[in-house]
């Protein structure tokens, strides 16, 4: 996002620098809300939102968010525009950029998302593809800033369970933030070997791989989790996954391992009794539900630095 840049579409495409400012937008953002103080940079715009994917959080927080700025947000479900009839990327793309001051999109690939980044002329968000979630992870970073006084110095996370999109999100948060993170996966299910292997070549040892979850939570704040089935995986798989994830779940014997003031997050939608348990999802180590808040915080900090670097270039 640094400048030349209009788009959020990986944590690899910022600089520390910032992503520290969207961290301080959203901390300002979020005060205004609570004072109810009137902020509307995109009074008169509009936000096409396209899903593939079916979502809660992802919607309510960026329609509510554009709607808190002033603008107007646009759902376009996937069987609402022609792509779903076979019009190009590049072309619904081309067409959007007239119509819209802005794009979010949550969809399957990452590729159809960066290529829609291409053709637009209007700023382009990822709002959650099968490879990457940036926009979640720059939420949990905020919320865990939040907890500790607005700094990300010295901070160690556990990633626990399958090897997703979250995953590979954390990896490059890590590289670009500087903390340390340790993923614990089985084998067969770690994280994209692409952006592994990148990011443990540019942490400098403060990615780690450690399989067993008591060991990988020993020295964490952090211990975070996720569904073990992603949308659109094979339902065949369920079993397996199970089976083999039942060693990761987010237990009180698993915290039993972690230090007495780590806390516990997750991206949710949460399947209680499988990554986690009702026990700890509500208990007090959790701060899943103030970190599912803060989506709306720094998604609209994302909309505003994007709309204002627009509206600086002279393309909006």
């Amino acid at each position: 996002m640094d400048k030349g840049k209009k788009d959020f579409l990986r944590l690899s495409d910022i600089s520390r620098d910032e992503g520290l400012k969207i961290i301080e937008r959203a901390k300002d953002l979020k005060v205004r809300l609570k004072n109810e103080v009137t902020y509307q940079p995109m009074k008169g715009k509009t936000l096409a939102m396209i899903f593939e994917k079916p979502s809660t959080r992802t919607r309510i927080s960026f329609e509510t968010g554009i709607y808190q700025m002033g603008g107007q947000p646009i759902y376009l479900g996937s069987g609402d525009i022609q792509l779903s009839r076979g019009e190009s990327v590049a072309d619904t793309a081309r067409v959007l950029s007239r119509y819209v001051n802005m794009v979010m999109i949550r969809a399957f690939s990452q590729d159809m998302v960066e290529e829609f980044a291409r053709e637009s002329t209007v700023p382009v968000i990822n709002g959650l593809t099968d490879l990457t979630h940036p926009c979640q992870v720059m939420s949990d970073l905020f919320t865990i800033a939040e907890l500790r006084g607005w700094h990300l110095d010295d901070l160690a996370v556990t990633y626990v369970g399958d090897g997703n999109n979250l995953t590979n999100s954390w990896i490059t948060a890590a590289v670009t933030f500087g903390f340390e993170l340790t993923i614990s996966c089985p084998e067969e299910l770690m994280p994209d070997s692409e952006i592994l292997s990148l990011g443990m070549e540019k942490a400098d040892g403060k990615i780690k791989v450690e399989e067993d979850p008591k060991v990988g939570v020993a020295n964490s704040e952090v211990v975070y989790t996720d569904t073990w089935m992603s949308m659109g995986e094979a339902p065949d798989l369920k079993e397996w996954k199970l089976d083999l994830l039942k060693p990761y779940q987010i237990n009180e014997e698993l915290l039993k391992s972690a230090p007495k003031d780590a806390v516990v997050m997750h991206c949710l939608p949460a399947h209680r009794g499988e990554e986690i348990t009702d026990e700890v999802m509500d208990g007090k180590r959790s701060i899943v539900y103030v970190q599912a808040e803060n989506r709306l915080h720094v998604q609209k900090a994302i909309m505003d630095i994007l709309n204002q670097r627009q509206e600086t270039s002279g393309d909006s």
